[in-house]
């Protein structure tokens, strides 16, 4: 019998793959106001499991709470201001109204689904300019994005910026961060296996990823009636 597929094996809702939902703080999004402009007090800065960031609990003038990833150089009893054109740090603004350079995050893909870009500790987006009906937006992966002018974002880049700064050190330590994400580790290099665990396993031929299969690219030296298929290149590596 086969190796079981990690679908197969994340679907028997076993301890390894499941998060330990119980220790969750609340849901991080976006509240929802009838009104055009909503101001606020940052009640309490929190940390959580299930976050990089930290979250900053905000309490609106009419009573709603609402827990967000936190930017850097906030403070409790900070003012806050939901939906205006007022662009300080922590404020949270539709993206038309706000002008080009800025750098946001936790950005919305489509309005009102609460925030979905951008929300891990450290990162940010920069605000290119308009572009037709959408706006413009680098993410951190250095790639553009167009999106709706009525999503919202925070303004400023998202705390915790030191998180990777200090090592695991141990095994267990990394072990233990990743299960309270859920995450499984350590995961076994598919190298380390036997053939009948995994297609890269077994001694055979170990120096290629193949389980033993050869480069099907031939040389470009070769004669005329050898050299067919995939042709190798005449260089490689980044051009400078």
């Amino acid at each position: 019998m086969g190796k079981r597929l990690i679908q197969q094996r994340r679907g028997r809702g076993g301890p390894t793959y499941r998060a330990p939902t119980h220790r969750s703080i609340g849901k991080t999004y976006y509240p929802f106001f009838s009104g055009e402009t909503q101001t606020g007090q940052i009640a309490d800065l929190v940390n959580s499991t299930f976050n990089s960031a930290p979250l900053m609990v905000i309490e609106y003038s009419d009573g709603q709470l609402s827990l967000l990833p936190a930017p850097e150089g906030v403070r409790v009893g900070q003012s806050i201001e939901y939906g205006g054109n007022k662009v300080t740090k922590g404020n949270i603004l539709r993206l038309d109204n706000i002008p080009s350079g800025t750098l946001i995050y936790n950005l919305e893909k489509t309005p009102g689904d609460g925030g979905k870009f951008v929300k891990t500790s450290g990162t940010y987006a920069q605000v290119i300019g308009k572009e037709g009906k959408g706006v413009a937006v680098k993410l951190p992966s250095k790639k553009k994005v167009i999106l709706n002018s009525n999503c919202f974002a925070t303004i400023g880049i998202a705390a915790g910026a030191g998180r990777t700064n200090k090592p695991f050190v141990k095994a267990g330590n990394k072990f233990y961060a990743m299960k309270a994400r859920g995450i499984r580790y350590p995961i076994v290099r598919g190298k380390a296996m036997n053939a009948r665990d995994h297609p890269h396993g077994g001694t055979h031929n170990r120096n290629s990823r193949g389980g033993g299969k050869y480069s099907t690219t031939r040389p470009r030296n070769l004669p005329a009636g050898k050299k067919v298929g995939s042709i190798a290149a005449k260089r490689t590596g980044k051009r400078n």
